[in-house]
C-alpha cells in the first residue's frame, strides 16, 4: 500500500521479472484507513507472511498495532529506518536536520516498544 500509486508502478517491473507480481494486491491511500479495513475482515487475520514498513515514522506504532493482527504466527514485520540517521543513539542535543529531529522521538518510541537494537527491525509474531 502507498499513498502514491506511482511508487508501486515504479517497482512493478521488478516484481514481474521476479515472478511474484501475482502475489501483490496494491492498495492506494493513507495506511491507517486501509489497515483498519483489512483488520475488520477476520479472513485477513494471520494471512500475511511478511510485511515491510517504510512510511511516516510518527505512525509506526499505530501500524504495528494493526499489523500484528494481519501477520501470521511465525511471520515477519520489517521496519525500515529504525536507527533514523543514527539519531536514536546520539545525545538529545546532537545537531540534526529538523525532520530528523522531529521524527527521532517517534522512532525511539517504536524502538523502545520493540526492544530494537539496530538498523532494519524484523519482528516475528510468536503467538
Amino acid at each position: 500500500m502507498d499513498i502514491n500509486r506511482e511508487n508501486y508502478e515504479l517497482g512493478l517491473p521488478v516484481l514481474q521479472k521476479a515472478g511474484v507480481a501475482h502475489k501483490i494486491e496494491f492498495k492506494e491511500g493513507p495506511a491507517i484507513p486501509v489497515l483498519d479495513e483489512l483488520v475488520q475482515n477476520e479472513k485477513n487475520h494471520g494471512s500475511f507472511d511478511f510485511i515491510f514498513v517504510d512510511a511516516d515514522k510518527d505512525n509506526y506504532l499505530n501500524y504495528h498495532e494493526r499489523l500484528i493482527e494481519l501477520v501470521k504466527v511465525g511471520g515477519l514485520i520489517g521496519y525500515d529506518n529504525t536507527l533514523w540517521n543514527g539519531s536514536v543513539v546520539a545525545p538529545p542535543d546532537a545537531p540534526f536536520r529538523k525532520y530528523v529531529r522531529y521524527y527521532r522521538d517517534f522512532v525511539l518510541e517504536l524502538n523502545k516498544a520493540l526492544a530494537v537494537g539496530d538498523g532494519i527491525t524484523l519482528c516475528r509474531r510468536l503467538k
